[in-house]
This record gives structure tokens, sequence and C-alpha cells, in this order.
């Protein structure tokens, strides 16, 4: 973790509790580019215990959002000369506008990325050459990622765990933090997202009962009956709360249930498909696709868990 002047105290500390979940998988080290304390975006200082030496070693330097005036001019020399001590190779991960800083550095030129959506047209303006998205939660680009504001740290924090370890295990760590252990990249930043009257009826026990449920043929209706509410309330009010419509809602379940599977079992896709209520495996196939951009098969060859029995 790199803390530079100016940094927002939430986004720095939330990458040390999603992996520090994982003492036994990764060693969390925060620094600064010249070891002395630096400026929060509150009213105090942190101090930390590294300097920039430790960027030397690091396989991951995530880069928390802070006060743009730090680059308004241009990247710091300090800073440059910081960076220039990761290795090549090294995964570098940007939380809100962290991005500033890796445009600023020219690793995003020509690459997709993301930024908070408070901050595109600065960005844009400053940035051209970045193929910049400012509808989704984070993009991964292999080696540079990118994530929105805020809470979406979390999102790309578990992600990178995801990655690293399989789907189990980072949902063992969502659980821990008390997140929902998985929103796709490509979900939106839900801008000017109303919050939900809290005198109204929520939709959580249904969509629990759906969660329990994923292997039936669930439809939309299934759930606004549940919910007691009609087909049009319900779908207004679910859209509300979670930021997305029940059927997409459904399909990011189901796709995400059957990545556990996919990772963990040695089922069939038809018969994983079969599980999570999808009706053929060629319609799994298709949504496995449409949120990863792979198949089943090269899934599982990449992100299995445990040795292939023979």
């Amino acid at each position: 973790m790199l803390a530079l002047d100016g940094v927002y105290p939430f986004e720095l500390g939330m990458p040390r509790r999603i992996f520090g979940a994982l003492p036994e998988r990764y060693a969390v080290t925060t620094c600064t580019v010249d070891g002395l304390p630096v400026r929060a975006n509150a009213d105090f200082t942190i101090a930390v215990e590294h300097g920039p030496e430790a960027l030397e070693s690091a396989d991951t330097v995530v880069i928390p959002p802070f006060d743009l005036e730090l680059v308004a001019g241009g990247v710091p020399e300090s800073v440059v000369a910081a960076f220039a001590r990761i290795r090549p190779g090294t995964r570098i991960v940007s939380i809100c506008t962290g991005a500033f800083l890796l445009a600023g550095m020219g690793l995003l030129d020509g690459r997709p990325a993301t930024t908070h959506w408070c901050q595109t047209e600065l960005f844009r303006k400053k940035f051209p050459t970045v193929r910049l998205d400012q509808d989704v939660l984070f993009v991964d680009d292999g080696d540079v990622l990118t994530s929105a504001g805020a809470a979406s740290g979390v999102d790309v924090c578990l992600h990178l765990v995801r990655r690293d370890h399989g789907s189990k295990i980072a949902n063992d760590v969502a659980r821990k933090c008390v997140v929902p252990p998985m929103r796709d990249g490509g979900q939106a930043q839900f801008i000017d997202q109303p919050v939900p009257d809290p005198a109204m009826t929520s939709t959580a026990a249904t969509r629990q009962w759906a969660l329990e449920r994923l292997h039936l043929p669930l439809t939309q209706s299934d759930l606004a009956g549940h919910a007691r509410m009609s087909l049009r309330t319900f779908a207004r009010r679910f859209r509300d709360e979670v930021g997305v419509s029940p059927g997409r809602w459904l399909i990011q379940q189901r796709v995400s249930r059957a990545r556990e599977l996919l990772e963990a079992s040695d089922l069939s896709v038809e018969q994983i498909a079969g599980r999570v209520g999808f009706a053929t495996g060629t319609s799994l196939r298709q949504h496995l696709r449409e949120a990863l951009g792979i198949s089943p098969v090269a899934y599982r060859r990449t992100f299995r868990t445990e040795p292939e029995t023979v």
C-alpha cells in the first residue's frame, strides 16, 4: 500500500482488511514515498513504518485515492522515484483517484481504465489516450487494475483474492468482512441511485429465498409473488435496493454459483447448469462468456483450486 499526501483513510485501510483476512497468503505493508507521515484527507496525519524500499519486494502495489492537488502540476519527483523501485511485472492497482497517478505516470496510455464517476470529465481532459469507462466498478487489464470510488475498492480487492485463490476463499473473506462476495467489475457505479424509503418493504428476504433456490427455474413473477408485491412494484423496489433488475440479478447469482462449482467440483457443464438454474449447458456457456469472456472449460482450467482427478 502506497500512501500519498492527502490519502483517504477509508480506502487506505480497506485492502489491509481484505488481504489481511488471509495472513497465511498475503503480507500487507504500508509505505510512503519517503518514510515520513502523510497528511490524510481528514483532520489527522498518518504515520507508517516503511519508506519506498518496501516497493522493491512487492508483488502487488495498491494506490489508494488522494487529494488531486498532489498531481495538479504533474507527478512529483519523489513519487516518480518511488515508482522506479517497483519491479517490472508487479501488479499495480488503483482505487478511485489513484488512477490519476497511474495515468500521470503513463501506465494507462492506450489501456482500459476507470475512476470515480465524479472525476471522469477531468480525467478525460487530462488523459485523452486512456480508454476510460466511467460506468464500471473496476477494470482488470492484467497487470494493471483500476477501480471506481470508495466501496469499489472492496470489489477489486475481492476480485484479486478470487483471481489468486478461487471463489471459495474469496467468499470466505467476504463473509468475514461482512460484504457482498461478488459484484462484477462491469456492474454500474449506480450514479444517482435513489435510496429506498425505509418505510417500504425490503426485497432482502426474497433475495435470500431465491439464493436458496437457484436450482429452480425461478422467474421474476416467482420473486414478486414471494415478496407479495405486484410485478411492477417489485421490479421497481428491487432495482432501487440492488441497482439492477431482478432478472439480471438472478443471472449474476447463477453465474457466481456456477463459478464456485467449476472451481471446486468435477461436475460436467451440463450438471452445473442444472444445479444453478440454467436450462442447458449452452445457456451457462453463453452467460459465463458474457460475464467473463471465457468458456466454462477455460475457466475451470484457469481457476480450479484442486487437482483434477484422472
